[in-house]
């Protein structure tokens, strides 16, 4: 220990004259970290850190500022949550913020009422200010809104005790009332004295005569004592004009009704009428075919035609209803020519349907009127109106009610005649647009009926109450039904250019299963039809062609490019299993097989 002493000191000495250091520590002042000579020697060494020398300096300047931004922070009215205490001034400060940037002067667009920027109503109406104005202009003097005084002249306003260009005294209204009655009185009847309480009474016959042009003047009835005779004689001759004029609006236009008959004759050389069917026409199979080639062509329509009907049962007929006003009847067996035309419409034919022996027939025109026509001689037995458009005519396929005609009409109804007595037996109204089909179903006793109102409605038949309504968002008008051979089922044309098929059982479902697409029918009433087996679905399109579908797998079977326009009508032949008849706008029948 004394060595290391020794050679503490002897250091000390020799960094004394080099460093000037302090003289070693004396037993007077001993040093705090010497140790006494009985304890081993303490060494001080200099502290040092391992962490990065780090400027605070910044981190107080933020911290600051942070505190100062909070305390002085406006408070976002929108918001539901405050993370700080705010003062009472930031509570209470006005709401702050930057100009709109498109904006010239700060204010958006669609603040503005005004091209100056935002008006905002002041509690005063638009009568008073314009009293107050016209008042001003007037007078000199006008009412001071802000305050309860006047503005302009004040002696004007005290002379005239305040009034308004509106405010003019009682005894000054009347004043000028009687004033202006006695210019009149002087005017007209060159200064006869009237009675000043007489023209005041609206009672008395001087005061009607002297407000009779007024229009909120009272009025006297006033009879006629005696009519000239050429005043009768127009009165006749213009409640007659009115009369018809009311008829012709209830009952739709009248027309001549005429036919012509093309054949050679009515009856052969047996008696026998040109409408009978043959006794050898039945069908050979009940196996149908699609067909492939034109064989006839039938042209006689002047304009489109409309629909197209095979003779029930034997089909050696077809009838037509063209939009030239006319409907047409030709031959399909033998001649295949024009056998008969029936002229009784004044515009275009609509809708046309057989009865069930085919001796008679159904036609429905834009003229209002729905004719019940002879097929044999081509006169009309009844005529039926509404004065409204029917669309669709149908007979009851009942035997027993072939006198039963029901029409869907334009405005909304389906109505129901009895063809003998020609009287209206019921009207089904529950539709919201006009209606399009009538297929009756299930034996008879009900039928479902379409409209424009793009739903279905099931009724029982002679029953005006809805039995079943069908009506999704997704439908769509449905302009034309077809009933399935079978019976159970409907072939709907919906106009978003798919066939749907509706079941006829008790809930009328419809089977998602099946669905006949491909074709473009929106905007037309084109015909769905089924062939006699039920094998095939059929319909023209708005391009002309007819369309041929697998009932069974839904798949497109074959089409036809059968007409220039529209392919609005299409049938099957009752009995030849492959013949099918088409109808366009293009004035065309056509035969297929």
């Amino acid at each position: 220990m004394d060595l290391l002493q020794s050679y503490r000191n002897t250091d000390m000495e020799e960094d004394k004259d080099d460093d000037a250091s302090p003289p070693p520590p004396t037993n007077s002042d001993p040093d705090p970290d010497a140790s006494p000579d009985s304890s081993p020697v303490r060494i001080s060494l200099p502290s040092k850190s391992a962490a990065p020398i780090v400027d605070d300096t910044m981190l107080s300047l933020t911290v600051s500022g942070k505190a100062h931004s909070v305390a002085h922070k406006p408070i976002d009215p929108t918001q539901h949550l405050v993370s700080f205490n705010p003062t009472y001034d930031q509570l209470w400060a006005p709401i702050a913020g930057p100009s709109h940037p498109y904006a010239k002067d700060g204010l958006a667009q669609g603040l503005r009422n005004h091209k100056l920027g935002f008006v905002e109503d002041a509690n005063i109406g638009s009568f008073v200010f314009d009293e107050q104005y016209n008042t001003f202009y007037k007078f000199g003097y006008a009412a001071d809104p802000s305050k309860n005084s006047y503005v302009g002249d004040v002696e004007g306003f005290k002379n005239n005790d305040g009034i308004s260009v509106y405010n003019i005294p009682q005894h000054e209204q009347k004043k000028r009332k009687l004033e202006k009655k006695k210019e009149m009185l002087e005017e007209n009847e060159g200064g006869d004295q009237v009675d000043a309480v007489e023209l005041e009474n609206p009672a008395s016959d001087t005061w009607l005569m002297k407000n009779r042009k007024s229009p909120w003047a009272g009025k006297k009835d006033w009879v006629q004592e005696n009519l000239t005779e050429e005043q009768k004689k127009y009165a006749e001759e213009h409640a007659k004009k009115k009369a018809e004029k009311d008829g012709e609006k209830e009952k739709g236009e009248a027309f001549v009704d005429k036919t012509t008959f093309h054949g050679k004759e009515e009856k052969d050389y047996q008696g026998r009428s040109w409408i009978a069917p043959p006794k050898d026409a039945k069908a050979s199979n009940d196996h149908c075919y699609i067909p492939k080639r034109l064989v006839h062509t039938w042209s006689g329509h002047t304009k489109g035609v409309s629909a197209i009907r095979f003779f029930p049962n034997h089909g050696h007929l077809i009838l037509s209803a063209g939009m030239d006003t006319k409907v047409k009847i030709w031959d399909v067996f033998n001649s295949g020519k024009c056998m008969r035309t029936y002229m009784g419409h004044g515009k275009a034919v609509r809708d046309i349907w057989f009865s069930n022996d085919g001796s008679k027939f159904l036609s429905a025109g834009y003229d209002k009127n729905i004719k019940y026509w002879d097929t044999e001689t081509g006169q009309v037995i009844s005529t039926f109106s509404t004065g409204k458009i029917p669309y669709v005519v149908r007979l009851n396929p009942d035997e027993d009610k072939q006198n039963v005609l029901l029409a869907g009409m334009s405005d909304k109804k389906i109505v129901q005649w009895d063809i003998n007595s020609g009287q209206i037996t019921q009207e089904y109204d529950q539709h919201l647009g006009a209606v399009n089909t009538i297929t009756f179903v299930d034996n008879n006793r009900r039928f479902v009926t379409s409209s424009d109102d793009k739903s279905l409605r099931v009724w029982e038949y002679g029953i005006p109450v809805v039995i079943k309504y069908i009506s999704e968002p997704h439908m769509h008008s449905m302009p034309s039904i077809s009933l399935h051979p079978n019976s159970n089922w409907l072939a709907c044309q919906s106009l978003d250019n798919q066939i749907l098929i509706y079941s006829t059982r008790e809930r009328f479902q419809l089977n998602k299963k099946k669905r006949f697409a491909g074709h473009i029918v929106a905007g037309y009433a084109c015909q769905v039809n089924f062939s006699p087996d039920g094998r095939f679905v059929m319909s023209g399109d708005g391009e002309g062609r007819c369309w041929f579908w697998d009932w069974k797998s839904c798949k497109v079977f074959r089409t036809l490019k059968c007409h220039d326009g529209v392919c609005i009508g299409a049938a099957w032949h009752p009995l030849e299993q492959s013949k099918v008849a088409t109808c366009g706008w293009d004035g065309l029948i056509k035969y297929w097989d």
